[in-house]
C-alpha cells in the first residue's frame, strides 16, 4: 500500500477511531472519557463523527463497517492518484515528441539551406 494512503488522520490531534468507538461503547475510564469530552467540545469534526456513531443501533458492527468504508476510500484515492500519474506521463510524452519534431525540423532546414547554391 502506498504510504500516502496509510492513515488519513495520522497527522491530526483528533481522536483515534478506537477512542471514538470505545467512548460510544462506554469502554473508557472516567479520566479517558473526560479527555475525549474535552476534545469533543473543541473539535467539530470529531463531534460530527461521534454523532454519526451514536446514531448507529448495532454498535458492535461499527468496526467492520469502518474498515470497509476506509478500504473503499483508499481504493478510490489510489484510482485518482494513478489516473493523475497517467495524465502526467502523457504530458511528458507529448513534450518529448515535440522536442524530437523540432530537432528534425531544425536538421531539415539546416540541410536544405546548406545544399542551396548561391
Amino acid at each position: 500500500m502506498n504510504e500516502h494512503f496509510n492513515d488519513i488522520f495520522s497527522t491530526t490531534r483528533c481522536l483515534s477511531q478506537q477512542q471514538l468507538l470505545d467512548y460510544v461503547q462506554g469502554k473508557l475510564t472516567a479520566e479517558e472519557q473526560h479527555e475525549v469530552e474535552m476534545h469533543l467540545s473543541d473539535c467539530e469534526l470529531c463531534s460530527d463523527a461521534l454523532e454519526g456513531l451514536e446514531a448507529i443501533k448495532d454498535k458492535e458492527k461499527i468496526p467492520g463497517w469502518i474498515r470497509q468504508m476506509k478500504w473503499e476510500l483508499l481504493k478510490k484515492l489510489r484510482t485518482r492518484y494513478r489516473s493523475r500519474r497517467k495524465s502526467e506521463n502523457y504530458i511528458y510524452l507529448a513534450v518529448i515528441i515535440l522536442c524530437i519534431l523540432f530537432l528534425l525540423l531544425a536538421l531539415f532546414w539546416t540541410y536544405h539551406f546548406s545544399t542551396i547554391k548561391h
